[in-house]
């Protein structure tokens, strides 16, 4: 309106390098506080009967069954021929594909050889594979070990490949400068750039190869924490079920967090913005 000022007061400004510096003050404690209350109600939805305890049976009953299969079961055995089966495939998933994704993002004229090819097989699943597998190599552990190294070969090799490509331009220039020999090159630029994205790589293969192992013992196979879930899916033994489930996401919890430990090791040198 005529006669009247507007005022307008200017927004503070942002201290970006505070804000990228400011310690979390949330306390990395909080994370339990999900699971305690996800475990209160199971707690609370048992004793209540607001699931019919076939379907749900109480967080005791299921401790119990937890110690019954490891004292009087072969729980302790199914577990380990997992987690073997589970090592064995992401061994060679990630050794292969860090090898042919490293050979595929330095030569284009690999990557016209084997992309067609690796892209046609990487868009069928892996569950489609597993009955022909199963027919070729029958349902001992070998038949899982291949389906494991399918399903980690290609985030790693994806990632290993786009890493290497995603160097920036910069340091190619640089290492014209400087005249690196092909393998100084190599080792010196290409490999500590593309290092981030080949690890992400790596731990998703990781967290895929133990999804896996769960549904290809389960389909195929007489042993395993996966086949301990089918049977006890199809005996109704709810308990037991429940054990598998939690012993499950614990273990992947546990491999995630390996394979970010050395992560944060190997690239403790790359700093970026980590959240407030």
């Amino acid at each position: 309106m005529d006669g009247m000022t507007t005022l307008t007061v200017a927004a503070p400004p942002v201290d970006v390098q505070q804000l990228l510096t400011e310690k979390p003050r949330v306390p990395i404690s909080v994370g339990v506080l999900l699971p305690l209350a996800i475990l209160g109600l199971w707690e609370l939805a048992s004793h209540l009967r607001w699931v019919k305890p076939v379907f749900l049976p109480t967080p005791e009953k299921t401790v119990l069954a937890f110690f019954t299969m490891l004292t009087k079961q072969d729980f302790l055995l199914d577990f380990l021929a997992s987690i073997e089966i589970v090592l064995q495939g992401f061994i060679y998933g990630a050794g292969l594909g860090i090898l042919l994704g490293g050979a595929a993002g330095l030569s284009r004229t690999t990557q016209r050889i084997l992309g067609p090819t690796l892209d046609s097989i990487r868009q069928i699943p892996a569950i489609a594979w597993l009955p022909l597998i199963v027919l070729w190599l029958g349902i001992g552990p070998l038949a899982k070990v291949v389906i494991i190294t399918k399903v980690v070969f290609f985030p790693v090799f994806l990632n290993t490949l786009q890493g290497i490509r995603g160097v920036p331009k910069d340091y190619i220039d640089l290492a014209q400068v400087l005249t690196l020999r092909r393998w100084q090159f190599i080792r010196r630029i290409i490999i500590p750039a593309a290092t981030p994205s080949i690890l992400v790589g790596v731990r998703y293969g990781a967290g895929m190869a133990w999804a896996m192992v769960v549904v290809a013992e389960g389909l195929s196979g007489m042993q395993g924490i996966g086949y301990l879930v089918f049977r006890a899916q199809a005996l109704l033994l709810t308990d037991q079920l429940l054990v598998c489930m939690v012993v499950i996401g614990l273990v992947g919890f546990i491999i995630d967090r390996g394979v970010l430990l050395p992560e944060r090791y190997l690239l403790r040198w790359k700093q970026g913005f980590e959240g407030t």
